[in-house]
């Protein structure tokens, strides 16, 4: 079968044949329909990451915001069969350390990023194996598309547990959002669906444009003001209530903690470069005296899936409209690549492969 490669990292992913897998008796084999192209794929092909024990090796195939259908079934399987439309999470859980039994898959003690381990190869492929498969795919219902499914991926969940669950927004609240690439629009389009008052902040006016489209109630381009946070305090008279950090560079950060009210909570999504390494400086103090919180945030618990299909059945949430373009596996190499300078707008997908 066909499947997109690091053959080195930061040169074009190779498109390769490989072996067809065979699934293990915990797992299935999944026949990839769609599947997102997000920034997480680009850190791996850079090889980041090394600073916490995570870097991807050379041969992986990445991937890991699939939908598609089960092609083969292991034997000790029980839950699913040949045929079953599925989603599967970037974080497949283990399905019985502390963490998972409490419904927290996204935590698990012993996690295997789908598409960023050798031990979890991916869905830029025309087909994958997951995992504890009972525990680690989710059915699609029929009212969502693979292609829809797919822009959920890991930026539209990371995001609507960033915002729902991590900083537990309200109607009414101020919420500013820095770094519109996939999950930052997705940031936007969920705070507006959940009452709201969502902030766009990037340097790009496409983004900005489109942030304005998904619901953003004020935007900001950071390259034309002096600062951003003074900025999102002017217009929030004092600050935002949540502020979120969507792409983890030293600047974003800082900006998105600076911009805060008093007892305002920062959500850090984005992870950060090989120029950061995982270290960025915080005004401490400040956010000490004012009770600033900090959350980090990963994924999404699988018990929450049925609560996002609900709400995109409902009409509340409509993943489609972050979806940028779609293509085929021999597009993905540029497609990534152009990612260097930040200029994709909306979630892209591989469709064809």
């Amino acid at each position: 079968m066909r499947a997109a490669v690091i053959d080195e990292h930061g040169e074009p992913l190779e498109i390769d044949d490989v072996d067809y897998p065979e699934p293990r008796p915990d797992q299935v084999i999944v026949e990839t329909k769609a599947c997102g192209v997000c920034r997480s794929d680009w850190h791996a092909w850079q090889g980041d990451w090394s600073w916490i024990g995570a870097g991807v090796p050379e041969g992986q195939i990445l991937g890991h915001e699939p939908a598609g259908v089960v092609s083969a079934v292991g034997d000790d399987v029980e839950t699913l069969e040949e045929g079953d439309r599925v989603a599967v999470p970037f974080h497949l859980g283990d399905g019985t350390c502390t963490h998972c039994r409490e419904g927290r898959a996204n935590n698990c003690e012993t996690v295997l990023p789908l598409g960023l381990s050798e031990y979890a190869q991916g869905a830029f492929a025309e087909a994958f194996p997951v995992r504890e498969a009972d525990y680690n795919c989710v059915k699609l219902p029929d009212s969502v598309g693979f292609t829809e499914m797919a822009g959920l991926g890991c930026r539209f969940m990371t995001a609507y547990h960033a915002l729902a669950d991590r900083a537990n927004i309200r109607p009414g609240d101020w919420v500013a959002v820095h770094g519109c690439g996939g999950v930052g629009l997705s940031a936007i389009h969920i705070a507006q669906a959940l009452g709201a008052h969502p902030i766009a902040i990037d340097v790009l006016d496409s983004k900005l444009e489109r942030a304005e489209e998904l619901g953003a109630v004020e935007t900001i381009n950071g390259a034309d003001v002096d600062s951003a946070p003074q900025e999102v305090k002017r217009l929030t008279d004092g600050g935002a209530d949540v502020s979120l950090d969507a792409l983890g560079i030293a600047e974003t950060c800082q900006n998105s903690v600076n911009s805060l009210a008093t007892r305002g909570d920062h959500v850090q999504v984005g992870l950060t470069t090989g120029e950061e390494q995982g270290q960025i400086d915080l005004p401490v103090d400040v956010m000490t005296m004012q009770e600033i919180d900090f959350h980090g945030s990963f994924g999404m618990p699988l018990v929450r899936y049925e609560e996002l299909f609900n709400l995109i059945a409902q009409g509340t949430l409509e993943p489609s409209k972050i979806i940028g373009e779609t293509l085929s596996l021999e597009e993905l190499p540029e497609t990534l690549g152009s990612m260097d300078d930040y200029e994709t707008v909306g979630i892209p997908v591989v469709t064809e492969f």
